[in-house]
């Protein structure tokens, strides 16, 4: 069973506030989890985040950057903390800051849905007027799809120290990818110079509707070797994978040294290249 939680505006803020669930993946309502208001209990003692003023008495958000600016790699268990940082200034200062990720036309679709933080942001002051903001939005895998790999939107909200808000819905971009795995095996080991060997591996990535990892079907994929003697790679070939995701191909051998595959990546599936495989060539 996966859920989808949804995203919502509350008063005028970003929030997290109920659930969707995919036709294909529906269950009782009495099985779907609670989803916390977005952001921390401390800021329901704050002042209201719709308190937006003019923009010319708002705070003005500069920069949100999520995960250093890189796409999300996902597996298929683990929760993924992912690092966003919020900068901005107001005359005042900057008291608070808060972020979401999310899917949908606007916020308060009910077919939207996304991804906030769990905890209040912490914000550095680089001097009075400006500050860094930053804290981790946690990416469980049991609410994706594989469709998810795609561009999500970064919605980002700030509070000044005289209590004048902004909030931006679609202030960025970022997009997940479904996490890459890739094994190498070459033999045979030992093997005399000038004989054939056998490399072989696997490419996989993560299936978030199943929780598994299944073969990535027809990807080029490069056989690579080093010497024993080097600290290069160089590229001897490019194989494709077959339809579920096994690699296989053969070379002579003719130095001891190490095989690898390398990865290049897709736009839904990150690069991956595994430790070289040595072979002692007698």
């Amino acid at each position: 069973m996966r859920i989808r939680a949804t995203v919502a505006v509350a008063t005028g803020a970003l929030a997290l506030s109920a659930l969707a669930v995919p036709a294909t993946q529906a269950a009782p309502a009495d099985d779907r989890p609670g989803v916390p208001a977005y952001g921390s209990a401390t800021h329901q003692d704050a002042a209201p985040k719709g308190n937006a003023r003019a923009a010319a008495e708002a705070p003005v958000i500069t920069k949100a950057v999520v995960n250093g600016g890189k796409p999300i790699a996902i597996g298929t268990t683990a929760v993924k903390k992912v690092k966003v940082s919020i900068t901005a200034s107001h005359p005042s200062g900057i008291a608070d800051a808060d972020a979401i990720i999310w899917l949908g036309s606007s916020v308060d679709d009910p077919d939207a849905f996304g991804f906030g933080a769990t905890a209040p942001f912490k914000c550095t002051a680089a001097s009075a007027t400006t500050s860094t903001c930053t804290q981790n939005i946690e990416i469980d895998p049991m609410w994706l799809i594989n469709s998810d790999t795609r561009t999500w939107n970064v919605g980002v909200w700030t509070q000044a120290n005289d209590e004048y808000s902004t909030q931006n819905d679609k202030f960025t971009k970022t997009s997940l990818q479904r996490l890459s795995r890739l094994d190498v095996n070459a033999a045979p080991e030992p093997v005399k110079k000038g004989k054939t060997i056998t490399v072989t591996g696997k490419l996989s990535r993560a299936n978030w509707e199943t929780g598994t990892y299944k073969g990535y079907a027809t990807q080029s994929v490069q056989l690579q070797f080093r010497k024993k003697t080097s600290s290069t790679y160089s590229t001897v070939k490019t194989v494709k994978t077959s339809t579920t995701g096994t690699l296989k191909t053969t070379t002579k051998a003719t130095v001891d040294g190490f095989w690898r595959w390398n990865f290049a990546g897709t736009s839904t599936t990150p690069a991956i290249i595994p430790a070289g495989d040595f072979v002692d060539v007698k």
